[in-house]
């Protein structure tokens, strides 16, 4: 079996007076590209703006670097990087009348969704006839909640419309 090993370093962006390289090209705060230019230089207009210079992108004769506010650019990193990993809610729809093998499909599948950090709802619909015999809806939500305790909790039960909620235990 052949294995291979990836390692990936994360460096952290050169600002300001970290930057070593005696050239860089610069693009400014209007996203116009100023060309090959002097370090200090690029540095001096920076500062003049009142902004800092941050490197882009290391390139192969020079590395690319930008007049930006480092602050907001971390600031809109961070927020993105918050927008990606909140959870989110499933919703699993079941009848009163569902097969065992449905039942139980969809059951495993809530429970692989609440381990990797996601909430689920069910929701049981009741149609027609169905709404004489809501007490098998709710033994049917009460189910759910037995068959769920090992890998989630019930963070709202109402019987009333028939909706449970489990959030990852």
């Amino acid at each position: 079996m052949n294995r291979e090993v990836i390692v990936i370093v994360v460096q952290k962006q050169q600002i300001n007076s970290q930057i070593r390289a005696p050239k860089v090209f610069l693009i400014d705060h209007e996203n116009n590209n100023r060309g090959l230019m002097d370090t200090r230089e690029a540095l001096e207009l920076a500062e003049s703006l009142e902004l800092d210079l941050v490197i882009v992108s290391e390139g192969a004769e020079a590395p690319i670097a930008k007049i930006i506010n480092y602050g907001k650019l971390q600031y809109q990193k961070k927020k993105r990087q918050g927008n990606s990993s909140r959870p989110t809610v499933k919703e699993v729809r079941f009848r009163p009348n569902v097969g065992a093998a449905d039942y139980e499909l969809r059951i495993k599948q809530a429970a692989e969704w609440l381990s990797k950090g996601d909430s689920v709802k069910f929701a049981i619909r009741l149609r027609g006839r169905e709404n004489q015999h809501r007490e098998l809806a709710g033994k049917m939500l009460d189910r759910i909640v037995s068959d769920l305790t090992q890998v989630g909790k019930v963070q709202s039960l109402d019987k009333r419309s028939l909706i449970v909620q489990v959030i990852p235990a």
